[in-house]
């Protein structure tokens, strides 16, 4: 890695006996055009602090969040998660980092990481409804808010926090290190994270392969499944290695306030399922070669640099209050690669066989710029802001396993939000309009038939010949998308302790590069994906209805929702018996799509509805106080023509206690997560699970010094053999087994 591993030294050596900067007294939502604190936002939404994440185990983003009702994971082992809300996920879901979007590969793949730091955060907000709606285009899930404070907006004062971290599931360790200072009226901040951690343990026989076996017609035997249980007791290929790097600097007065920030993160990660294409030469697969890479080392290195350029001017005009203005760079590239085997290269095997298996790295690379204003035109009646953003998006995959052409997107946005008090109720509407233009193309091969010597003595050499003018014909595409999206959401406090808060969106989400261009195999989810260049924008028409309820320590919320997406994306397997056709069709020329199972891209509408219900009670007990809570959420989907929405997690239970009492605090989350019965087509049942975790932090207050917080964490403690529904690969690859750890968070 690039990054200086002696950074953490130096600069712990360098920053001592210094003061730790005063907490926050409120929670400001960021991601709300209103700048409101998180009691006043009345669209649906989750804050979790900055002391909450830092005293966890270090994770991929989706598993952080996962405990929060109506999110959760679509993982790829322990590096990679990818958040769900309300079944929504993919580029359904936008990952921000500072209210600006965070524009790297994961939607290029389930087997990408979100490459975000979550070094030093101040809080993450998951928001839906009329706020979320002037961030960023298509967000017919909602938005994840991932707040720090490298652009300080006020005057900081000087600060150190150093932390350690270790985990027993993948023998993992953790090093970070934060600072801020005012510098002659400049504020200026570095953080600097490295994680290191080895594959992680999974339970006896949790791993689990279904091969489907081709056998020679003449044998007669049908096409079975192979259930493969391992017990290694270890994941292959799941380990994973992070570090990252920020560094930003501002300055403010009355008249607003202007800075920058750059960001790199480097990160290196196995990739723990590996789908492959089986056939020779002639279309037939090999005896003994139907897992050519079984036991190959498969990894991903990853490199994000971003340059943010953020401010805000005063203006206290009749018309403009203020303008908010950004500008961000965005530089990531994804490389996945093969180790080289030594036993290919063993004796006995041709030169031309060597060349069949070995595969060059493939590479993903986003180029993106953009930028934005927001001009504050509130008064005294309302609050009101308008919202241009533009956005260049160049993106490609280029390699062996190259699966797209290179596609470029340019976006434009205007947005309008707006909130007023009437009477007892609070308005709030927003309206966005997208003008979107997807430039790419679909190459197909194309057989060229020639005849290049008549000799009969040369017919091997003919044949090699004209194998190697297969051509590809390429088709190039124009595709430009005009989507208008709005939001609504009324709230009233009926009196002192209860609220309600209907809300109505109307999101239009044009598709994706990979959902339009895409025409190649996807050996990360083991099939043989294609694009749809005829797709239109998909409409989520979304309706919910919030009842929240706190008196006297007794809290409890109800959200009932309902999701109606017209022309809604989806990624549909062909079946077993249109496998079957296919290679029947294709056997004299051999399949085309390498034995992998063929998935098409395809539109219709769709419903999806459920709820998020919790309650619980804060007490006294003895010193200290007892906070016990239940939560449920459920979410179903199915399409107007009948069957399920594929991937859809199942309900979930979730009960937490917390204990907290001078500076000792005890946590106990178990989750108990049901089977999943409501399966699509191709689809397998998903076993139901429980997952308990727990920890205890104490904080050691040094006084003038600082003070020094030690968390001991435990998660999965049951040792649960646990699978993500929504996973493409949840019997390969189960979630982590038992876990302990432990954290030293030192502020200084």
């Amino acid at each position: 890695m690039k990054i200086n591993k002696y950074a953490f030294i130096i600069l712990s050596a360098l920053m001592v006996n210094t003061a730790f900067a005063d907490e926050m007294e409120e929670i400001i939502v960021s991601s709300s055009l209103v700048n409101s604190a998180a009691s006043e936002i009345a669209d649906p939404i989750h804050i979790l602090s900055g002391d909450d994440i830092s005293n966890e185990a270090t994770q991929s983003l989706g598993e952080t969040l996962d405990d929060l009702l109506g999110v959760s994971s679509a993982d790829y082992g322990s590096g990679v998660g990818q958040p769900i809300i309300r079944g929504m996920s993919g580029s359904r879901v936008k990952i921000l980092e500072n209210s600006i979007v965070n524009r790297d590969v994961s939607g290029l793949g389930v087997d990408h990481i979100n490459d975000v730091d979550l070094n030093n955060v101040q809080q993450i907000e998951v928001i839906r409804g009329p706020s979320s709606l002037l961030y960023t285009n298509g967000t017919v899930g909602g938005i994840i808010n991932i707040v720090d404070n490298s652009i300080a907006q006020d005057d900081v004062e000087r600060a150190i926090k150093i932390g350690l971290e270790s985990q027993s599931v993948n023998d993992g360790d953790t090093q970070s290190l934060f600072y801020q200072d005012n510098i002659q009226n400049i504020n200026i901040s570095f953080s600097y994270k490295d994680s290191s951690f080895g594959n992680f343990d999974v339970p006896n026989g949790a791993i689990i392969h279904m091969e489907e076996e081709h056998h020679d017609e003449d044998e007669d035997h049908d096409e079975e499944e192979d259930h493969d249980e391992e017990n290694l007791g270890y994941l292959a290929n799941s380990d994973f290695a992070s570090e990252s790097l920020k560094f930003g600097a501002s300055t403010n007065g009355d008249w607003g306030f202007i800075g920058f920030s750059v960001a790199s993160i480097e990160s290196m990660y196995g990739i723990p399922f590996h789908g492959e294409e089986h056939e020779d030469e002639h279309g037939e697969e090999e005896e003994g070669e139907h897992d050519e890479h079984e036991g190959e080392r498969i990894f991903s290195n990853t490199e994000s640099d971003k340059f943010d350029v953020r401010g805000s001017f005063n203006i206290d005009s009749n018309l403009v209050s203020k303008v908010d203005f950004f500008i961000r760079d965005t530089d990531y590239s994804l490389t996945e690669q093969h180790a080289e085997e030594e036993e290919h290269e063993e004796e006995g095997h041709d030169e031309d066989e060597h060349e069949g298996h070995e595969e060059g790295p493939t590479t993903f690379t986003n180029d993106a710029l953009e930028a934005g204003f927001i001009f504050d035109l509130s008064n005294d009646l309302m609050s009101q802001k308008f919202a241009l953003n533009f956005v260049n998006e160049d993106t490609s995959v280029l390699g062996s396993e190259a699966f797209m052409n290179p596609a470029s997107r340019d976006e434009l946005t205007f947005g309008y939000y707006i909130s007023r008090d009437i009477s007892d109720y609070t308005l709030d509407f927003g309206v966005r309009i997208d003008r979107l233009a997807n430039e790419g193309s679909i190459s197909a091969a194309h057989e060229e038939e020639e005849h290049h010597d008549e000799d009969e003595g040369h017919e091997e050499e003919e044949h090699d010949e004209h194998d190697e003018h297969e051509e590809m014909e390429t088709a190039f595409y124009d595709k430009s998308f005009n989507n208008t999206s709005l939001a609504f959401n009324i709230g009233r406090e009926l009196n002192d302790f209860i609220s309600v808060d209907l809300g109505f969106a109307s999101v239009e989400r044009a598709p994706s590069s990979i959902e339009l261009f895409m025409n190649g195999a996807h050996l990360a989810t083991g099939r043989f994906e294609v694009g749809n260049v005829n797709l239109q924008s998909e409409t989520s028409n979304n309706v919910d209805l919030t009842v929240s309820i706190d008196n006297a320590g007794f809290f409890a919320s109800a959200t009932l929702f309902a999701n109606k997406v017209d022309n809604y994306i989806y990624l549909r397997d062909e079946t077993e018996e249109e496998h079957e056709d296919h290679d029947e069709e294709h056997e004299e020329d051999h399949d085309e799509h390498g034995g992998l199972i063929l998935s098409n891209y395809l539109q219709q509408d769709a419903d999806l509805d459920g709820y998020e219900i919790e309650f619980g009670n804060t007490m006294e007990l003895g010193s200290g106080e007892l906070t016990m809570s239940f939560g449920r959420d459920v979410i179903s989907g199915e399409f107007s023509s009948g069957g399920n929405i594929p991937r859809l997690n199942p309900a979930r239970n979730i009960f937490k206690l917390k204990y907290s009492k001078d500076d000792m605090t005890l946590g106990l989350n178990f989750k108990d997560v049901e089977k999943q019965n409501d399966i699509a087509v191709n689809e397998t049942l998903t076993a139901g699970y429980q997952m308990l975790n727990a920890k205890l932090s104490r904080t050691i207050d040094f006084g003038s010094q600082g003070e020094l917080t030690l968390s001991l964490f435990g998660n999965n403690m049951l040792d649960e053999v646990a699978r993500n529904h929504s996973s493409f690969v949840k019997n390969e690859v189960p979630l982590p087994g038992r876990n302990y750890g432990l954290r030293f968070n030192l502020k200084l």
